[in-house]
């Protein structure tokens, strides 16, 4: 049996023979015919258009391993065998053009390009972030290579297209595999070293990939979790530790990690994955090398980081020493860290929308190997056709409307090796992520449209705050907060006239204010105080009594007193972030 019939020409990459066909979109499995054999010897042809493409079918079948590639129709195609149980005859009286053995015809690069976003799209989507696998590759090769962990019921479970996703990335510091002994801490189980919320709105418009601090000191909640060798264990939470505590201590899996974002942001978390430094290694190894700058030269010998002036383009161990170095940039803490993490994630995802990676089959093959090896996935995702469908979802949004940006945090007074969250910022950028306001100012016409009619319905006469007469519920919002409203409303705002009436009847999905018509400009103050939404008010039909209080029901959208609750329009000034088709130097 020769190369053909092994299903490889020998020296030549596997991957390069995976042509893709521009009329269908697909990737089809290409051998030509070995040297000095006829098309006929090689096996039957197929009955093609005019000026299609003759295509030979191997004498022998391949080994198991290589024997088929499933169809994105459903069906499975030989090594050699085109297009599987699909017959195309000629048009009578025409002939089968063959191309030289060895040749490819050529395709217009506009249709490559077009054709190779398309089904590259799960690669794009994820390695933004440093995930990523693709269509083509949709076979049980890659499926085997995929490690999942249970999510223990703390993420949605899916995903769908009439909302928002949120996909959690982690990157862990545990020192496994090859070369990594060598960074110290080599018998750690791991933290959340890094972590970044990669947050997609809705109409798929603009995304917001949200960094969190290790040394973020937070409350980690009881985490009901599923240890390794499958029992279940109850991790009791802690308060006031760091946020990177959240994975690896006391057992705690990735599971526990979504559970703390979703309490520090009350976004609820789609998916988790998770990287080591051996997906640093791969990934950036796989696409080419990853283009950075610098401002200035850098000798770091804590990270081994050791690069002039200038541009660069690394990859591997060199590639894991730029994410991984601090003290050489900004103000030597990982805050500064975090910028230029972000800085290079925004560079690989140029280098993956680059021609030179987008047609080089050869590449493909490489990115899928190595994300699909590297990294660990929740189980809702553990499959390859999962992965496709949740990286076609994300890979839609134009890099130039991706921004990276981070929690903004304030130095810890009591330990200043940790930080603490800005309350006068932090919700105003949680608020935005929720209600998919862009930081790049990208929304569509009609949402600016809904905005002018809800402040429209909001103008009007306003009552003084001594007049507003309210009393206020917990329908939903974090326990005491009716006591916290109350609170600040009197003693901040001057409505005196306010009582806590504890919990509501019934829960409601977001705050809201029922008012009678006669109460409308005392509705408006309190909005106006409150930072409601004219979407939160909800006005009866009839008037109320003199000494009739409106209702406020706190709902799950209410953190604490003060906190706006309708998203801002822009973000906080002089937070930081950079967006994705934006290159920067680090300083």
């Amino acid at each position: 049996m020769d190369a053909q019939g092994r299903g490889r020409d020998e020296g030549i990459d596997p991957a390069d023979q995976w042509v893709l066909n521009p009329d269908t979109g697909d990737y089809e499995l290409r051998l030509t015919p070995s040297s000095g054999r006829s098309s006929a010897a090689a096996g039957t042809t197929d009955a093609r258009a005019p000026g299609s493409r003759r295509r030979s079918k191997p004498e022998t079948p391949p080994p198991a391993d290589r024997a088929s590639v499933p169809s994105q129709r459903g069906g499975r195609r030989g090594a050699g065998g085109g297009r599987g149980d699909r017959d195309e005859t000629r048009k009578p009286g025409s002939r089968a053009a063959a191309p030289a053995a060895g040749r490819r015809k050529a395709r217009p690069k506009k249709a490559v390009k077009k054709k190779a976003l398309v089904w590259t799209g799960g690669v794009l989507a994820f390695l933004l972030v440093g995930v990523g696998t693709t269509g083509y590759f949709v076979y049980q090769h890659f499926n085997a290579n995929i490690t999942a962990v249970s999510t223990d019921g703390a993420g949605t479970g899916g995903f769908s297209k009439d909302r928002a996703i949120n996909v959690l990335v982690i990157g862990t510091d545990k020192r496994t595999g090859d070369g990594n002994e060598g960074y110290g801490d080599a018998g750690s189980v791991g933290h959340a070293d890094t972590n970044i919320l990669f947050h997609v709105s809705k109409d798929r418009t603009n995304a917001t990939a949200l960094s969190i601090p290790r040394d973020l000191i937070t409350d980690v909640p009881d985490c009901p979790t599923t240890l390794e060798d499958g029992t279940k264990k109850d991790i009791p939470g802690t308060t006031g530790g760091r946020f990177n505590a959240s994975l690896g201590q006391s057992d705690r899996t990735p599971s526990c990690t979504m559970r703390t974002v979703t309490e520090l942001t009350g976004m609820e978390v789609d998916h988790f994955m998770v990287a080591d430094f051996n997906a640093v290694k791969s990934l950036t190894t796989a696409v080419g090398g990853v283009d950075v700058c610098l401002a200035k030269d850098i000798d770091d010998k804590d990270s081994h980081l050791k690069l002039s002036k200038g541009e660069h383009t690394i990859e591997g161990e060199q590639a894991l020493a730029f994410l991984r170095t601090r003290h050489s940039v900004g103000f030597g803490s990982d805050l500064s860290r975090i910028e230029i993490q972000q800085q290079f994630l925004g560079s690989l995802m140029r280098k993956l929308k680059s021609n030179d990676t987008l047609t080089s089959p050869t590449k493909m093959w490489s990115l899928a190997e190595a994300a699909t090896k590297a990294l660990t996935v929740d189980d809702k995702i553990g499959d390859i056709n999962q992965l496709r469908k949740l990286g076609m979802e994300l890979a839609s949004v134009d890099p130039k409307n991706i921004t990276f940006t981070t929690v903004p945090v304030l130095d810890n007074p009591d330990d200043k090796a940790t930080v603490i969250l800005d309350k006068s910022k932090a919700p105003q950028v949680f608020s935005m992520m929720r209600e998919d306001v862009s930081f790049t100012a990208v929304e569509k016409q009609e949402k600016a449209e809904e905005k002018a009619a809800e402040a429209a319905k909001l103008k009007g006469e306003m009552a003084d705050a001594a007049d507003v007469r309210v009393d206020v519920y917990n329908g939903g919002a974090p326990a005491g907060s009716a006591q916290n409203a109350l609170d600040w409303l009197q003693n901040e705002k001057s409505v005196l006239k306010s009582t806590n009436k504890a919990n509501a009847p019934e829960n409601v999905k977001k705050t809201q204010l029922v008012y009678a018509p006669n109460q409308a400009d005392q509705a408006r103050r309190l909005a106006d105080l409150m930072g409601m939404s004219a979407s939160a008010l909800k006005p009866t039909t009839t008037d109320a009594g003199e000494m009739d209080p409106m209702v406020l029901t706190l709902g799950p959208d209410f953190t604490e007193a003060g906190s706006p609750l309708s998203a801002p329009t822009k973000a906080p000034d002089k937070i930081q972030r950079v967006e994705a088709d934006k290159a920067v130097c680090a300083q």
